[in-house]
């Protein structure tokens, strides 16, 4: 659904793909503000529990899929939403096959499944990419598509509701800016809604020159976390398009290094200047006219302790900005331009930062190079601990990916190599920094039974115990705890 006609790159839509994987989720336990979702999610999750019920075949496919889900939880709520919403932005479908982002991937022939590269996959979306066979053998064996083609009026009906307010917003962000969105050729900029998820998260992405907001209705619109989304829509092309104007202010970053906002911004001096300008449109866009400064001056402040240094700048500058006859596109050069670099650099100086910051709304595609820990799991599953010990090692020097599955990995090594010691250390340490329930858990049952094998039985308890408790969700970790709390471990007997 096109929102207007000068904006043909802004569409407000809904998905099946997205549909249907949230809907899997949802049956494997998925239940994240279920109370105050639209009734659509739980009327649903009713007709598909039915459907699994009436089918062994489908009984099966979503035992094995939902173990699979249980097994790649996050600690994190969001976290565990914004995998699946990757996922699924990464999928055509039914049947769920790759999106080819580029023109080296082949696209696939009918029932075809082609392989994204694992450059081409978002972070988050390359650790459940195994729900992909599970989810189309549900999603045949359960009638989703049954189910969905049964609620496609009531989805449109969500999309009128959102239609007119969605409108407004991005024609006041253009008047605002001045700006014809209608030269964003070759760019595209959706809104999709699905009930199936939690309605108090937003999720955006950008992929390429893709952008993309899923969110799930609740009491509120969410226009604000649509209108960040749809800034950086306008504005990251004229970042890129002035980059050596902006390079000039890389000094910058080494303020903000003990600032609490995302890493990515600590490093990439056109992301960071392109937040701190959203953050400043959207402080002199807040409320009405009738608003008082007061609550501005906070939103910016606000903004600036959390290390976007420059909101201020832009802020002040953006005043001057309402009251000229040109659009943004023109101006922005001089408003980089007129950056005193020394200047914001020593009031940045004085800033005290804030302890902690929001996570920020907009995932940007970032070339997904970093991919030494699964590469190293695949090694160890192959029998060659010493390259697995290699790339896991390099993962952690470099502070590349999760540092807890780094060592857990660096201990399974010294397990296999029977170094005792060097094992008990490494998983000491995982559990220190790891958040995924998966590690925590095999983490203590293996210092249970380093611990049993030293006769240290109370402590090996105390670790069963907490195994237990971390793996409430993995069946097989929570086996495995309640053999190690029932008996002292006793190795295998080496082959004769």
């Amino acid at each position: 659904m096109c929102l207007a006609q000068n904006t043909p790159k802004v569409t407000l839509e809904t998905s099946e793909t997205l549909f249907s994987v949230l809907t899997a989720i949802n049956a494997c336990g998925y239940d994240q503000e279920l109370g105050v979702s639209d009734p659509l999610r739980a009327q649903i999750r009713s007709e598909v529990a039915k459907s699994i019920q009436a089918s062994a075949e489908s009984q099966e496919a979503s035992q094995t899929m939902c173990e699979f889900y249980k097994e790649h939880q996050q600690p994190d709520a969001s976290r565990e939403l914004a995998q699946y919403v990757s996922l699924a932005l990464s999928l055509t479908g039914p049947p769920f096959t790759p999106r080819s982002r580029d023109s080296e991937t082949p696209k696939p022939k009918p029932g075809e499944t082609v392989q994204m590269k694992e450059t081409q996959l978002p972070p988050d979306a390359t650790y459940v990419t195994g729900f992909i066979p599970l989810l189309q053998k549900f999603y045949d064996t359960a009638g989703l598509k049954v189910i969905w083609q049964h609620h496609r009026e009531a989805y449109s009906a969500l999309t009128n509701r959102y239609h007119e307010p969605l409108s407004k917003m991005l024609f006041g962000t253009e008047m605002y800016l001045k700006l014809p969105s209608a030269g964003y050729l070759g760019r595209q900029f959706t809104v999709y809604l699905d009930p199936m998820g939690a309605p108090g998260q937003t999720n955006a992405r950008n992929y390429g020159s893709d952008y993309y907001v899923v969110i799930s209705p609740g009491p509120s619109l969410k226009m604000q976390q649509i209108r960040h989304t749809y800034l950086h829509y306008l504005l990251d092309p004229f970042a890129l398009k002035n980059g050596s104007a902006i390079k000039r202010l890389e000094p910058l970053l080494d303020s903000v290094k003990t600032a609490p906002m995302d890493e990515n911004f600590k490093n990439d001096i056109l992301l960071m200047v392109t937040e701190c300008l959203v953050r400043a449109i959207e402080a002199r866009n807040m409320g009405s006219s009738k608003t008082p400064e007061t609550e501005r001056a906070k939103a910016v402040e606000e903004s600036v302790q959390e290390g976007f240094v420059l909101t201020r700048y832009f802020y002040d500058a953006l005043i001057q900005f309402e009251k000229g006859p040109e659009g943004l596109r023109n101006v922005y050069p001089d408003l980089l331009g007129k950056v005193d670099v020394g200047r914001e650099a020593k009031r940045a100086s004085q800033i005290q930062f804030a302890s902690e910051a929001p996570p920020e709304l907009l995932h940007l595609s970032r070339p997904n190079t970093e991919r030494l820990l699964l590469n190293a799991e695949k090694r160890l599953s192959a029998g060659d601990p010493q390259g697995a010990q290699k790339l896991a090692q390099q993962a952690l020097d470099e502070n590349r990916e999760d540092p807890g599955r780094a060592l857990f990995i660096l201990a399974q090594v010294a397990t296999m190599n029977r170094d005792m010691q060097g094992a008990r250390n490494y998983f000491e340490r995982a559990l220190e920094v790891a958040q995924e329930p998966k590690v925590v858990a095999w983490s203590h049952i293996y210092l249970g039974r380093i611990f049993d094998l030293q006769e240290n039985r109370e402590a090996a308890l105390n670790h069963y115990r907490a195994a237990k408790t971390a793996g409430g969700s993995l069946p097989e970790a929570k086996a495995a705890a309640e053999r190690g709390l029932e008996q002292p471990y006793e190795p295998p007997a080496s082959p004769q």
